[in-house]
């Protein structure tokens, strides 16, 4: 089961390591969605190509592009900028939907109050970051994760790292959004 807490801000610690508060503070899946509009799917990835309810989402949220990364030392060119990368805070302009079929990571996301909320995604997670959540993500320290990255027609890889999202009309529309919610 997909598991989230605050994120301790302790910078000097390997951010592959999950950075739980002492004591840590765990919230539910409705808790992550009220406080960030992260929502979370479960799909068996060894059977979702067969799944009618992993169709269906697919279906009815429009994602028609599909791919797969896989991340780890022997199989992503430039690992370690490739890494540094993702882990920079960043938004999009569309969705970020990531259904994890092997191994494990973090995504940190900020909350309404922009405290980071970290939640770890293992085999059989689907999560959709919506479009304007400032973001980042990394490995879990078994340095290999594999994910189907979807999205709605021809995908968008531009990060826009803060501050420069901080204007950006997909994470003004996030602000609004979160703030009526």
């Amino acid at each position: 089961m997909v598991q989230a807490w605050y994120f301790d801000n302790d910078l000097s610690v390997d951010y592959r390591e999950p950075h739980k508060a002492n004591p840590p503070v765990y919230l539910s899946l409705e808790d992550v969605y009220e406080k960030t509009g992260v929502e979370y799917f479960k799909f068996d990835a060894d059977t979702h190509e067969n799944n009618e309810e992993y169709a269906e989402l697919k279906k009815k949220r429009g994602y028609s592009y599909e791919d797969s990364i896989e991340i780890s030392r022997d199989k992503l060119p430039n690992y370690d900028e490739k890494l540094k990368m993702f882990y920079s805070e960043h938004i999009h302009s569309d969705e970020e939907i990531r259904f994890i079929v092997g191994g494990g990571g973090y995504f940190d996301v900020r909350n309404k109050e922009d405290q980071w909320i970290r939640i770890y995604v293992e085999k059989n997670d689907l999560l959709v970051l919506p479009a304007g959540i400032y973001h980042r993500f990394t490995i879990d320290k078994s340095d290999y994760i594999k994910a189907k990255r979807l999205f709605v027609g021809e995908p968008v890889w531009t990060p826009i790292n803060r501050p420069e999202g901080d204007g950006h009309p997909a994470h003004v529309e996030y602000k609004r959004r979160m703030a009526a919610a």
